[in-house]
């Protein structure tokens, strides 16, 4: 005789909780092989997979006057003494340039240096083709709207992390 083990999560319908559970983990995998094809670009450019994690942040957040290390490390949802360090090794590699707010000496601004566009630049025809390879078969409204489902996701996830902090 079977013995019924009760399952420890409460709440949720057995099959909402099992496609609840899929979901989880899927997306655990797709951010693991994000994170290979991250290491795989940086290695071609001889950083790490965290720093060019930084540079594709400071490529999308800054608008023309850099953005703040305290951006980017929100974005980034690490520490800003993390970005700070980190930053540094980038502008040794001559990749960022870091920058003084003029208005405000306390705050660092961080924006790619032409090297970093060049070399960004030369791996943009395999990025394409890459992208071509992992996306066939959707079309762009149909990419827009998972994107806009993820966004939406992670809204929801980021207040139920703020539910969690607070105590629920």
């Amino acid at each position: 005789m079977k013995k019924h083990i009760k399952d420890p999560i409460a709440g949720a319908a057995g099959p909402e909780r099992d496609l609840t559970r899929r979901f989880a983990s899927i997306t655990t995998n797709v951010a693991v092989f994000l994170d290979e094809i991250r290491h795989y670009r940086a290695k071609n450019l001889g950083i790490s997979g965290p720093q060019f994690a930084i540079l594709m942040a400071v490529m999308d957040l800054d608008e023309g006057e850099g953005v703040s290390v305290r951006h980017v490390a929100k974005a980034m949802h690490v520490d800003s003494s993390f970005i700070t360090t980190q930053s540094k090794l980038l502008e040794k590699k001559a990749l960022v340039r870091r920058r003084p707010d003029p208005t405000d000496a306390r705050v660092v601004k961080l924006s790619l240096s032409d090297k970093a566009y060049k070399s960004i630049a030369s791996f943009a025809a395999e990025e394409q083709s890459l992208n071509d390879f992992i996306f066939e078969g959707l079309s762009n409204e149909s990419l827009e709207d998972l994107v806009q489902q993820l966004t939406a996701l992670k809204l929801r996830l980021e207040k139920a992390c703020l539910k969690i902090a607070g105590g629920f």
